[in-house]
Order: C-alpha cells, then sequence, then structure tokens
C-alpha cells in the first residue's frame, strides 16, 4: 500500500509530456529525405560540443529521429511504451518491460542519444548469439544515423560495415577498434576481462577500453543478480597437485552421510563429523590430520566432500570431451573457460576420473557488481526486476520502473497444481502435454536442471509426442528451437534458459518459404488454440526464474496460458517446505496422482522463495561488503600503473622520490636523537651499498659528518646532512647509469619515445613489474584472510571491521613493498645485449606478465638461496632474481 499515490505511476506521469512532444516531431521528421535525416546527427553532435544544449534539451528530437530511422531501416516503429522505458533508461534507471515488448528496440534511443557525447555507449547483452544478432539488426538504424558500431566476442571483434542496399556484414577488427566505435555490443564476461586485460598490459597501445561511461544492460537480473556471486579471474597454471585431489576423490566416496558427514542443503554446506575426521586419518596413517597435514591437506580433505557431496553431474556442470564444464544455475547455460575457484574445480575433476587441471594461481579479478559500479552512468532492462528492486536500490543505486504493456496481457496464470509424489506429479505433466499436443496448442515445458530436461524428453519419446529439447547441451540450437516454440503442435522442453532475447511467434518464425499473409492464417489459427501453454515442471527458488518461465507466453496481448505442476519431494518443498503438508496429505491417502490446490501449500511456496531470496541477497551483500574493501586497493593499484603508463616521462622524478623516501628511513632509523650511541653508520653504509654502489670514503665522510656535529643540539642537523649528502650521492649514481644506458644506440624501433628515453622504458618496466609481482601475493593474501576471518567472530568481534582492519595493514605493507623493490632493483639493472625495442615490447605477455629477458641483477655474485638484498625478506631466487 502507497499512502502517498503509487511512485511508479508518478514517475510515468512526469514522463509523458516527452513522449507526446515526440509524438508531436514525427509528421516534421517523416517529410525529411535520408540525407536530411542523417545530418540531424551532426547538428546534435556540435550543440552537445558547443554546450549550447544538453542531452535532455536534445532528447524529443533525438528519439523521434531515432524512431523515423527505424521505420526506414528495420521497418520498426517505436510504440509510445517503448518511448517511455528509453526516457527512463536515459535516466539511469531500470525498466521492467514484459517480454515480447520490444527491449532491444528500446535500447536504441538512450544509446544513440549518449553516443552524441562521443564517449563510447556499451549495450550488454547475455550471450554472444544476441550480441551479434543485435549488433546486426540494430547496427542498421545507427549506421544510417552516422553512428558506428561495434561487437565484441571471446577473442573476437567485429564492426558493422553496410555493404550495399541490401547487404550488412560484421568485419573483423581489433579489439581497440571496436571499443572506439560509437555503441559497443557484448557480454558482460567480455567487458569485465577487457577491463582487467587493460589493467595488465605494459603499453598503452595494448589498452583496449576508453573511459567508462555509460551502460546499458540487457537482461539486467539475470547479469547483476544470478552471477553477482561469482567474480571474474585471470589466472596463470601454479604447481601441480593432481595426486592429493585423486587421493581424496577415491577416499571420500567411502564416507557414509549422517554418519561420517552431515550435508545442510539449506547453507549447501557439508562437514565431516568426529567419526569421519577418524576414519580419513586411519586411511591416511595420521594421528591428527590437523598438525600432521596442516591446513593445506584439509583444504584438500573438504575441497573434495564438497565435490562428491554437493555438486552433481548434469546439474551443476557437464563432462564434455574430457572436461568439467560449468552449468549456470539461473540460467542453464555452458559456462566454458570459467572454473570453479580454490581448488573445488580439480576436486570435481578427480571425482568424475578427467585429468584434473593445474592449481592456479590470481593475476586479476573483479566481481559484476564493482566493475558495472565503475560506469559513469548505468541503466538495464529486463521483465523481472521488481522482485529484486530493494537490492538494485541498496546495491548498485537504481531504481526499478515498470513500463505497462503495449497491449492487455491476455495470458492467464493458473494456480499451481500440488502432488505428494514427483512420480506422480510427472505423470501428470505427461498426460497434460498429451492432451495440448491433440487439440495442436503449443506447450513449453520448463525445467530447472538438464538431468530433469532430459527425462522428459525420455518419458515423452516413450510416449510417442514428437518435442524439441533445449539445453546447455545443444544450446548453439537455441535461438532455432525457441523461435519455432510457437508453431501448431510444438511441444519444446527447455531448461531456465528458456531463449531468454528471442521472441517466441505464434505460428513460428516466419520463413521466406511462406507469404506475409499465409504466416498471419497460420498465427491467428495457433492463437484460437489457446495460444502458447507454458508448463513449469517445479517452482525455482528465486520468483523472478518463475516470472521469466511464465513470460515467455501471451507477448503482445496474444493469447496464452501458464501454471506450474509442483510436488512435495521437489527441492524447494523438501528443503524449505512444510513438513506438516507432506504428514496431511498421507494421512488423507490422497493417490500420487490427485493434485489439490491449497492456498497453506501454495503460501508455504512463496514463503520458501521469500526466504531464499533474502538469504541469497544477504550472501552477495556480505561478499560484496568484503568486496568493497578489495575495490578500494584495485582502484588504487590500477591508479598507480595507469599513472606510469600514461606519463612514462614522469617515471625517473617518481622513483627518485621512492629513492629518498627510503634513504630518509634508513638514516632515521639508524640515528636516534635520544641517545648518540645508537647511531649505527656502519648499518646505514651497508644498506645503502645495496641500494647503489658507494666508496669506502662514503664511510669516512658519514663519520666526519657525525663528529662536525659535536653536541645533541647539533643531532638533528647531522642527521639532516647525512641525509641530505646520500640522497645527492643517489642523484649522482641515477645519473650516471642513466647516462650509460641511454648511449645505446637503439635503431630497430620506430617508437621515437623509447630511442630518444630507453631508461624510461626500463624504469616503466621495474615499476609495473615490481607492483604487478606484489599484487598477486596480495591477493593471494587476501583470498587466505577471507577465508579464515570468519574465526574471529567466536571471540565475540565482528568477522568484517577485524578483515577491514587487517586489510589496511595488508595493504599499506604492500605499498611500502613495491616501493622497497623498485628502490632495490633500479640500480642494479645492467644490459643483457642492447636493449632491443623488440624485446621490451614483448616483455609484457603470458597473461600480460611480464618476461625479464631484458633485465637482470648484477652488482655481487648471490647465492640463489640467499635472502634478498633488496630487503624484502625473501630468498632471492623468489624476489629480484626471479
Amino acid at each position: 500500500m502507497f499512502f502517498f499515490g503509487d511512485p511508479n505511476k508518478k514517475n510515468l506521469k512526469k514522463i509523458q509530456p516527452i513522449v507526446d512532444e515526440i509524438n508531436e516531431l514525427e509528421s516534421r521528421f517523416e517529410k525529411f529525405s535520408d540525407q536530411k535525416l542523417k545530418e540531424q546527427t551532426k547538428k546534435f553532435q556540435q550543440e552537445i560540443k558547443e554546450q549550447t544544449k544538453t542531452l535532455n534539451d536534445i532528447l524529443p528530437k533525438a528519439f523521434a529521429v531515432v524512431r523515423e530511422a527505424a521505420k526506414r531501416t528495420i521497418k520498426q516503429r517505436h510504440f509510445d511504451v517503448q518511448l517511455l522505458g528509453g526516457i527512463v533508461l536515459h535516466q539511469g534507471k531500470i525498466t521492467e518491460m514484459k517480454t515480447g515488448e520490444g527491449k532491444t528496440l528500446v535500447a536504441t534511443l538512450p544509446a544513440y542519444l549518449n553516443a552524441l557525447e562521443g564517449k563510447g555507449i556499451h549495450i550488454i547483452t547475455v550471450n554472444d548469439y544476441l550480441t551479434q544478432r543485435d549488433s546486426l539488426w540494430m547496427g542498421k538504424i545507427f549506421d544510417f544515423l552516422g553512428l558506428t558500431v561495434g561487437c565484441i566476442q571471446h577473442e573476437k571483434a567485429f564492426k558493422f560495415q553496410l555493404i550495399d542496399s541490401n547487404q550488412i556484414d560484421l568485419i573483423p577488427v581489433s579489439r581497440k577498434e571496436a571499443y572506439n566505435c560509437d555503441i559497443l555490443y557484448g557480454t558482460n564476461n567480455e567487458f569485465g576481462f577487457d577491463y582487467l586485460k587493460d589493467n595488465m598490459v605494459y603499453n598503452l597501445n595494448q589498452m583496449s577500453q576508453r573511459a567508462l561511461h555509460y551502460a546499458i544492460i540487457d537482461e539486467m537480473d539475470s547479469i547483476l543478480i544470478d552471477e553477482a556471486r561469482t567474480p571474474l579471474i585471470i589466472s596463470a597454471p601454479a604447481e601441480e597437485s593432481a595426486e592429493q585431489y585423486q587421493q581424496f576423490a577415491q577416499l571420500v566416496c567411502r564416507l557414509k552421510e549422517n554418519e561420517d558427514y552431515n550435508v545442510d542443503e539449506k547453507m549447501k554446506a557439508a562437514t565431516l563429523t568426529e567419526e569421519g575426521i577418524s576414519k580419513m586419518e586411519k586411511w591416511l596413517g595420521m594421528q591428527n590430520i590437523y598438525t600432521e597435514g596442516g591446513l593445506n591437506l584439509v583444504h584438500h580433505l573438504e575441497e573434495a566432500l564438497k565435490a562428491e557431496t554437493l555438486f552433481k553431474c548434469d546439474r551443476d556442470y557437464i563432462i564434455k570431451e574430457g572436461e568439467i564444464i560449468i552449468v549456470d544455475e539461473f540460467t542453464g547455460r555452458l559456462m566454458p573457460g570459467r572454473r570453479y575457484s580454490g581448488g573445488l574445480h580439480q576436486a570435481i575433476e578427480a571425482k568424475e576420473g578427467v585429468q584434473v587441471q593445474k592449481e592456479s594461481i590470481t593475476l586479476a579479478t573483479v566481481t559484476f557488481q564493482n566493475y558495472f559500479r565503475l560506469y559513469k552512468k548505468l541503466s538495464g532492462m529486463t521483465g523481472t526486476a521488481v522482485t529484486s528492486a530493494e537490492e538494485f536500490s541498496k546495491v548498485y543505486n537504481l531504481d526499478v520502473v515498470v513500463i505497462p504493456t503495449n497491449k492487455l496481457m491476455n495470458r492467464k496464470d493458473l494456480p499451481d497444481k500440488i502432488y505428494k509424489t514427483e512420480n506422480g506429479k510427472f505423470k501428470a505433466i505427461i498426460e497434460k502435454i498429451k492432451e495440448l499436443n491433440q487439440t495442436g496448442q503449443p506447450v513449453l515445458i520448463g525445467t530447472i536442471s538438464i538431468k530433469k530436461n532430459e527425462l522428459f524428453g525420455k518419458i515423452l519419446d516413450q510416449s510417442g509426442v514428437p518435442y524439441e529439447i533445449l539445453n546447455a547441451k545443444n544450446h548453439w540450437k537455441e535461438a532455432e528451437i525457441i523461435a519455432q516454440a510457437g508453431k501448431k503442435g510444438a511441444v519444446t522442453i527447455a531448461t531456465n534458459m528458456a531463449g531468454r532475447g528471442v521472441d517466441i511467434i505464434l505460428g513460428g518464425k516466419k520463413t521466406d518459404e511462406i507469404s506475409e499473409e499465409e504466416h498471419q492464417k497460420i498465427h491467428n489459427e495457433t492463437l484460437s488454440l489457446g495460444g502458447l501453454f507454458v508448463i513449469g515442471s517445479e517452482r525455482h527458488e528465486a520468483r523472478r526464474i518463475d516470472n521469466q518461465l511464465r513470460g515467455r507466453s501471451g507477448r503482445q496481448g496474444d493469447s496464452g496460458c501458464s501454471q506450474f505442476f509442483v510436488s512435495m519431494e521437489d527441492d524447494l518443498m523438501r528443503i524449505f517446505g512444510s513438513d506438516k503438508m507432506k504428514e496431511l496429505m498421507d494421512r488423507l491417502g490422497l493417490p500420487d496422482d490427485m493434485p489439490i490446490e491449497n492456498k497453506m501449500i501454495s503460501h508455504s511456496i512463496e514463503a520458501a522463495q521469500n526466504k531464499i531470496e533474502g538469504y541469497n541477497f544477504d550472501v552477495r551483500k556480505h561478499l560484496l561488503e568484503y568486496d568493497d574493501v578489495m575495490n578500494k586497493h584495485r582502484e588504487t593499484i590500477y591508479k598507480k600503473r595507469r599513472e606510469i603508463l600514461n606519463l612514462p616521462e614522469n617515471s625517473k622524478q617518481i622513483i627518485l622520490e621512492m629513492i629518498e623516501k627510503e634513504i630518509e628511513q634508513v638514516v632515521s632509523f639508524h640515528t636516534s636523537l635520544e641517545d648518540e650511541k645508537q647511531w649505527n653508520l656502519e648499518e646505514i653504509y651497508e644498506v645503502i651499498s645495496t641500494i647503489f654502489h658507494v666508496s669506502k670514503e662514503v664511510r669516512i665522510k658519514l663519520e666526519d659528518i657525525e663528529r662536525e656535529a659535536g653536541n645533541k643540539v647539533q643531532d638533528i642537523f647531522a642527521r639532516t646532512k647525512i641525509i641530505q649528502y646520500l640522497i645527492n650521492l643517489s642523484r649522482q649514481a641515477y645519473d650516471e647509469l642513466e647516462k650509460k644506458i641511454n648511449s645505446i644506440d637503439i635503431n630497430d624501433t620506430e617508437d621515437d619515445f623509447i630511442k630518444n628515453n630507453p631508461m624510461r622504458e626500463i624504469e616503466k618496466g621495474i615499476v609495473l613489474r615490481s607492483i604487478d609481482n606484489l599484487w598477486i601475493e596480495h591477493l593471494e593474501a587476501i583470498d587466505y584472510l577471507k577465508t579464515g576471518i570468519g574465526l574471529r567472530g567466536y571471540g565475540q568481534r565482528d568477522p568484517l571491521v577485524e578483515f577491514k582492519k587487517e586489510a589496511y595493514r595488508m595493504f599499506n605493507e604492500l605499498i611500502n613493498t613495491i616501493e622497497k623493490q623498485i628502490v632495490y632493483s633500479i640500480y642494479k639493472i645492467e644490459l643483457v645485449t642492447e636493449i632491443a625495442p623488440s624485446v621490451i615490447q614483448k616483455s609484457n605477455i603470458k597473461l600480460n606478465v611480464p618476461e625479464q629477458e631484458n633485465l637482470s641483477i648484477s652488482s655481487k655474485k648471490i647465492n640463489r638461496n640467499d635472502l634478498c638484498p633488496c630487503g624484502s625478506g625473501k630468498k632471492y631466487k623468489k624476489c629480484c632474481g626471479k
């Protein structure tokens, strides 16, 4: 109940006058020739550039121009509700528009308007098929109006090109060229990974993205909520550890549930009992696995138990060509290239008997939550946003506006049919499918897993009902199968992906073989049969997913029907439902295949879904609170990298300041103002010697400076004089090193900066190498901290507060260590051969981690197992001698 009126209606009422203004302009722009219409873009761009008008001033005309261009290029006219949606998107909000309302076309309006600023617009889709389809389809509009359109896919980039009036194509281009387009289509993964890769490069020319200006996200709930818990990670192989994973996979399968371990399906956790731990210790020949095996062995055991008990084949993952490929639990799509972290993926590989891949070290990581919050402006579209409005508001500061449908919704959402057993439910669904199929009414059956998907296929085979099956194993046919799911007599079984982004047209998609009139006749016939009947084979834990499935029917005012079939043995009901309901059904002696429609059970289902949604929101919020800490670290480190990349000529001053800071710290530490006897000039001399070469005369000079001071009053002046003396020496040594390096003649480069300033390029390489190597270690350390910090809750301390304190301390240590490594490395470079630019330019690659052929440590000969002279406390072979 709203005491002050429905805020959604208020929003729509406020922007309705803008829609009216756009409609008034339609007749004016209809009279423009193609050329004159195209010229409006340059006119708008000039007004923005000269700041005579703002985007809001131009909006009505710009939207009217896009509408007219769409009519002329793709023969579609934006409805008034689509104009409403476009205005809401421009305002940086989320539009909830039902399936079939034309969200793809809506995005062209704010995309065109905001592209006039020339800063690049990103339109994010959920898969590569939609990326390619939308860039080709909507690209006609943008190209007609003089804007460039790009498309990025995995390791590929394209640019829209109009070959002639009847032919269009996507031509391959570089990643950078695609990002320079006015409008760029791509998936959330591609944009996120490109952001990480851009912050790992060693040359500005290798960066792809421009500043993150404005993003429009299609299927926003799928990207910002369903995938928010899975961070993007770029990693590299680490040590081989297959044996332990295989050993534990063989042992945990011998354990018994409720005796050796307990599984909590609500929390998705599996824990060993005392009996289970004793068995494992006996099999491993240990007295105490925690003290003898250490945390590493315990970690292997925990991951193996998780893999065995919580992760199921054909539900959470599939096995394809000897690889474990994750299945997205919300969309049902395969996620090739993605791996579970923390050793879980290796544990699953060992369980399934496929090759165990090497563990990996994290080189860079970011969550979608924090990546998309980097955009100056963000908006999105989906058919199901209201149920997650609180999360969008709290996490992304985005409001949800519900846009009314263009035509009145004509779908009947029937009450759930509830059965005692799963077998009884399956029988009822099959009977319903047969009944509908005999009349010719098209049916779409939604399942929550591949296993259930294929089970329905087998049952329908036995029943003799022809069908199409769609799941992650044949996802390449997704668009084709879903496009024909509205055909007369069609029976389609689909997992939760249900072809998001592809319209189900009653009568099937029009082909070239039939005329427009024939297609309309088939459409009307299918409409008369009742339209598409959607059957949900069980309730999903998120209401949004159920609503998405229902939304496949009733497109643009078409008739349709939806109904869910639920059993008390479904996961949702078994884990979160009421045990009393099951007992009541047993006492009443209801047959397995007799349905009941009970408000209490329906309420129980909704309560369970609400409970899970709340729990998942809390989990995502909890993860975000921790990742926000890491995000500040990430932003600081990436900012430091960009400073060096953008202004390499400043690298000398940056390094000299680090050297001076280190000299000041060394001298201050060994010159106590409280007690002259604690002055240790020998230690100062030795430490400075490890930074740059100093002669023995310097040691004598230090004593002279101390002697000249004479008394305690002069101590502070003596310290200052020593610091200044050593700083001057460091500058002289640096100038000599620079002179030596710059004297080398480099001819095999076209880069004048490198040719004239090889020392700057080496400085840049050392700074970036130090930042990257130590950042990788910091990521690993933070990961360990995050894993163990929860234990502090037992000591009545807030784990998040403790995490923030520890992370702050660790980050300060990271910055200090980076500076130390740079200071203790810079004077020790020597040329292995000539500093060939070809070598310098190669020094960034294997996942953008620099190779070190062009740099080596030279001073005195050091044993690789000795402590590193840079003062890091690590062995030389693991530090500067890498």
